[in-house]
């Protein structure tokens, strides 16, 4: 499954990537390869989901920045710690 949103990206890449300016993308790795990354190490949904949550970060008051796949994660709330009685 993860390969279908792997062509996706790629077949982006080949069309509207093209109209792109090269050097122009805050994030390293770019948001394509950081969506090829994420749909190899989280599989299709999840992957995915960090992709889009990626893709809506990069924006014109982003600072940028390395920002890799494999350190993406979703916060988890932290268990409430026993209070020993």
């Amino acid at each position: 499954m993860r390969h279908i949103g792997i062509v996706l990206v790629q077949t982006w890449r080949q069309t509207f990537g093209r109209l792109t300016p090269a050097g122009t993308c805050k994030y390293y790795p770019s948001c394509s390869q950081y969506a090829i990354d994420s749909f190899r190490g989280h599989g299709l949904v999840k992957g995915g989901l960090f992709a889009a949550w990626r893709l809506l970060r990069c924006n014109p008051w982003s600072h940028g920045g390395v920002d890799r796949a494999e350190d993406a994660h979703f916060r988890r709330r932290r268990a409430k710690a026993e209070h020993p009685a």
